[in-house]
């Protein structure tokens, strides 16, 4: 890169459902076809309950059981078991071409761990990686990280708990880990900490890891996206 840092657009999404999420994705993955298009969507989700690529289909029980409790539910094309998302959950899913960072998908899954650690510094608490995907808080998980990557172009990415409710995680086996729990910052600082108030702390974070210059951006128009979600 000869000293010259990536520009990112960072689009703030608020709350959508998931499968508007994935067209968003979509939409911006395509545009790197044309060419460098570097993009960060930030948003929160209804209630669902998303799963990857490695594991056979969850039984139809299971599912047809989220689904009561008021949960949409979604397979999708990201590494990782089943997670929960919902409100109070920050959602990022950057959108980038890693030729313009680095080629390799450890390298990227390994800073997108070390932000969301730097974002939990911030706070003054101290989150850690582990064997398994994600970041922790001794065994408890504050952040799930599940993402795909196609011709070194990324998409989804990762989910911080907030304030989220984490009752929705009593209802399955989160990210397949037995004998692990989940957490939030709320319930690690023992105060509220909402998604408004992550956001700049992860911004900054996202800055310093992948040494890129950050840019405000756009949704773009549904009449856009001339093609569907990947998942």
């Amino acid at each position: 890169m000869q000293g010259v840092r990536p520009v990112v657009e960072v689009v703030r999404l608020g709350l959508v459902t998931y499968q508007e999420a994935l067209r968003l994705q979509q939409f911006f993955v395509n545009r790197h076809r044309s060419g460098p298009a570097h993009t960060l969507l930030l948003c929160q989700h209804p209630a669902v309950y998303t799963t990857g690529i490695r594991h056979k289909p969850y039984p139809a029980q299971l599912l047809d059981r989220l689904r009561l409790l008021g949960a949409d539910v979604h397979r999708t094309n990201r590494g990782g078991l089943i997670t929960f998302h919902g409100p109070g959950q920050l959602v990022c899913y950057p959108v980038l071409n890693l030729a313009s960072f680095k080629k390799s998908v450890r390298w990227y899954v390994c800073q997108l761990e070390r932000t969301v650690v730097s974002v939990c510094s911030s706070f003054g608490l101290e989150a850690a990686t582990s064997p398994h995907t994600g970041v922790w808080v001794g065994n408890n998980k504050i952040c799930a990280v599940g993402i795909h990557c196609g011709r070194y172009v990324t998409s989804h990415g990762l989910a911080l708990n907030c304030n989220t409710d984490m009752s929705w995680f009593n209802h399955i086996v989160p990210c397949g880990i037995e004998g692990k729990g989940v957490t939030s910052l709320s319930a690690e600082l023992q105060r509220n900490v909402s998604v408004e108030e992550t956001i700049p702390r992860l911004l900054d974070a996202f800055r310093d890891q992948f040494a890129c210059e950050l840019m405000d951006g756009q949704t773009p128009e549904p009449e856009e996206d001339g093609g569907g979600s990947s998942a």
